[in-house]
Order: structure tokens, then sequence, then C-alpha cells
């Protein structure tokens, strides 16, 4: 399989899943759904085989495509995967199957809603494997529009109306993106001469060390970069689309978004950052590393407050971006090898965590934490769900949680002590509100007016097992992940440490 276009067969995957379903009839609802289900389970599973074959002896990129497209702008179609990319394609497909599933009694338009959630899941996928600037951006904006429309068509609301925070949400990516756009295309023109000028990620990274790239181009190109990768990895103080729009979203959007979209933010941070503009990274770690303070005590603080299920792990999910941010800003093999193997842990634990919190919502009408109590004796398999969700959380030795934050704080600690200080103390608030959350939905006396609700069954287990499997397999192997990791990340910093830095 030397030759096989793998990648482009994982991207093209869900396309032709979106195509087919697009002349099927509406009235055809289980077959629409058994259309989606197939797609994702192809695509997973040729994820999961390029998981497995990816050389971690050689690292590096692999699976690469090339072929010219635009050539005028020097633009291609260019992907490839490396340890950095790799498990996020992964995260994507566990994430994006099980919100299949998640959406399975979903029976209002059932046809549009599958769509738009294959054609979320195509932007995802090719952000991570586009090796080129131009593909990328036509990617990460592919994800924008079907949100707005499944949060206004499909969502729900009780603290604001999901008209309102489906617009929020866009504006605020869409700022985001323009600023991205912006730095862009100052990094294409400023990269090299006209005529010579490519978007390619890896020529882009030669520019630096050619000269290119003077120190103040790169610190200039990088903050409009931060600015719009902040704004979709929810950095302060450009998080508050975040419990807004995941409160509103159905339960697939949701997962979608907390899961795998905002890790986008962190891996354009990293890909784009280390590689291209490592004088702009250096320049701007340690605000980042302050950013990242406040994103943990800050949004930690605030969830203590909720009552809303959603809310309180919208803003937890928030918390969780500041230690994926001070590793990234310490600048290390140890914490960038961390930062990357939390995007993953945290990105199974938060979709984990919002699809249970959807089945209670499908169940009993309420997320709201007061009205609710006793579950365990009732829903078990569900309570089992946000066990494993919420241990992973806290950090818990043996779930998936527990390695990449330990390893973060490992690498943070030798460039920050006292703010890896601070961000560890964050953990104590998280354990508080996610213990409390546990105690009051899960457990206490049995309350007889859920006695008619039942448990999951059936496609509803579907995500509870595959992402419970995941947080604990990955938390007693963890070297399934940080080995892939690291094959990619330590050549690169080891690069940058002998000249850029």
């Amino acid at each position: 399989m030397v030759h096989f276009p793998l990648l482009t067969t994982i991207l093209l995957t869900p396309i032709w899943g979106i195509l087919v379903l697009s002349i099927m009839p509406r009235e055809a609802d289980k077959t629409i759904k058994m259309i989606a289900a197939v797609t994702m389970a192809i695509a997973l599973g040729l994820t999961l085989y390029a998981y497995w074959a990816y050389d971690i002896t050689l690292g590096g990129l692999q699976y690469v495509e090339h072929v010219p497209w635009i050539e005028e702008l020097g633009v291609a179609y260019s992907l490839g995967v490396d340890g950095i990319s790799l498990p996020l394609l992964l995260l994507t497909m566990l994430v994006g199957f099980s919100a299949v599933f998640v959406s399975w009694n979903i029976d209002k338009r059932s046809k549009e809603f599958f769509i738009q959630l294959l054609l979320l899941i195509v932007g995802a996928i090719g952000t991570f494997v586009s090796q080129d600037l131009f593909i990328f951006l036509l990617f990460y904006e592919l994800g924008i529009v079907p949100t707005y429309i499944m949060m206004v068509v499909w969502g729900s609301a009780e603290r604001v109306s999901k008209e309102y925070a489906a617009m929020k949400l866009t504006i605020y990516l869409l700022l985001g993106s323009a600023f991205m756009l912006a730095g862009v295309i100052a990094l294409y023109v400023n990269a090299f001469p006209a005529g010579m000028r490519t978007f390619g990620m890896q020529a882009l990274a030669q520019a630096h060390v050619l000269g290119n790239l003077s120190e103040h181009v790169q610190v200039i190109v990088f903050f409009l970069l931060l600015l719009g990768f902040g704004s979709t990895l929810s950095m302060w103080p450009f998080y508050s689309w975040a419990p807004d729009g995941y409160a509103a979203a159905p339960t697939g959007v949701s997962m979608l978004h907390a899961g795998v979209l905002k890790k986008v933010g962190g891996y354009g941070l990293i890909r784009i950052g280390l590689l291209i503009l490592p004088l702009g990274v250096k320049f701007w770690a340690p605000f980042i590393a302050i950013f990242a303070v406040v994103n943990v005590l800050y949004a930690a603080f605030v969830a203590l407050a909720q009552k809303d299920l959603k809310y309180i792990i919208g803003y937890s999910s928030i918390s969780h971006m500041g230690y994926i941010l001070i590793g990234f800003a310490a600048l290390n093999v140890i914490s960038i090898d961390g930062a990357i193997a939390n995007m993953f842990a945290h990105g199974i634990m938060s979709a984990l965590f919002f699809a249970m919190i959807g089945l209670v919502y499908d169940k009993t009408k309420t997320r709201q934490v007061p009205e609710l109590g006793g579950l365990a004796h009732q829903m078990p398999r569900i309570a089992t769900g946000f066990m494993l969700a919420g241990m992973s959380s806290l950090g818990l030795p043996g779930l998936a949680g527990f390695i990449p934050e330990f390893t973060t704080f490992v690498g943070a600690f030798k460039v920050y002590p006292l703010y890896t200080f601070i961000a560890i103390s964050g953990i104590v608030f998280t354990a508080v509100y996610i213990l409390r959350m546990l105690a009051n939905v899960l457990f206490g006396p049995r309350r007889e007016e859920f006695d008619s609700c039942r448990d999951a069954s059936g496609a509803e287990l579907v995500s509870l097992v595959l992402l419970g499997t995941v947080l604990v397999a990955f938390g007693f192997f963890p070297q399934i992940l940080i080995g892939v990791i690291n094959s990619s990340v330590e050549p690169i910093m080891a690069t940058l440490m002998g000249g850029a830095f």
C-alpha cells in the first residue's frame, strides 16, 4: 500500500457518504443513519490502519501525497501526517463515529442533519492532513457554516436562545479566521520573493532557515495567528463563545466542537508556529503562559458556579485548554509532547462527557444539577460513562488524562515554575466541581420521578463503550500515544534548539 492514497481515501470517505445521503429520500430514516454509520466506520478503520502502520522509528511526515493545483500561486493538493497530526486525526474519527450514534434518535430532517455532521467532520479531517496553508484554510472555514446551521435547526436553548449562541460562535470564529487569513497572507508574501511564493508548509519552514523571515516579521505574523487560533482554542479572553455554543448545540456538534475542532487551534499553533515562525513563538511564549494560567483558574472558578451540566463541562474545557497552552509555551520536548497528548485525552474525555449529558437530557428533559439526583439507580451505564469522563478530567492514574497532564507539568515546570505551580492548583478546583457534579447528579437517594427513564441501550451505548475503552486503554498504555507524538516532536525541537532559539 506504499502508493495507495490513504489520506485522500480517508478524506473522501465522508464526502462519498454525503453524496449518497443527498440522493436518499427523506423518509428513509434508518437507511440514512446506517449510511452515516458505515461511512464513519470505514473512515475510522482506515485511520486505525494508518495509526498502526505509522513508522515511529522513522518519524516525520508519512503517507505524503502532493499534486500541484494552482501553480501560479504556489498552491498544491498536499497531504501528510506525522506524530503531531496523526493522533488528532484518530481523535476526529473516534469522536465523529461516536457522534453519529449519539445522534441516532434525531428524527427531525435527519437527512440534512447527517449531511451537515459529515461535512463538519470533513472540515476537521482536512485541517489535520493538509500540508498546504491554502488547503488548510479552506477546510478550517468549512467547519463554521455547518455548525451555525446545526445549532439553529437542531439545537436547544435554556439560558440563551440557540440563534444567539450560534451567531456568537460564528462571529468569534469568523473574526478569528480573518486574523488568521491576514497572518497567512503576510507569511506568504514575506517568506519568498514573487515568482517563488508557495503555501506549502514544508517549504515555508525553510524560509526561516534561509533568513527570509526576520524576527520582526515572525513576531507580527505569529501574533495574528495567535488571535485566530486562540479564538478556536478558547484562549482567554476569546473564550465566551464556547459555553453558550456547547449548551445550544445538539449533542453530536458539542462533542465535535469540544473534542475536535477546539484542538485545531492548538494544532495550528504548534504546526505553523514551531515549524515556520519559531522566533515569533519564542517572543510571545511568556505571554501565552500567562494567558494559560488565567484560562485554568478563571474558567475553573466560573465552572464552580454553574448549574447547567453543559455549562459546567464547557467551562471545564476552557480550563483544560490552559494546560495545553502552558505546555506549548514552555517550548521543550516534554511539554510539547504533553500538550499534544492532552489535546487527544481531553478530546475523548469531553466528547464522552457531552455524550452522557445528551443522554441524560433526552431521558429526563433537564440539564439542571439541582433537578437531578440518584440517576445511578436508574441509569448505571450512563453513570459509568460519567464517572470515566469525570475521573479522567481529574487526572486519575490509569485513565488517559493522567500521563498527558503529568508530562505537561514536568516540562512546563522547567521553564515557568511559578506559573506551573499556580496551574497545578487548578486540579483542586477541577476536583471540586467535577466530584460535586457527579455526586449531585448520580448518587444520593433514588428519585421516583426518574424511574420511568431507561438506561442507555442499543446505539446509545456505542459512544460510551468506544470512548470509555479509549480512555482506559490509553491510560494503561500511554506509550501508544506518547511514542507516536514524540517521534515527530523530538526531531523538530532538536532542530529548533540547534539554531532557531
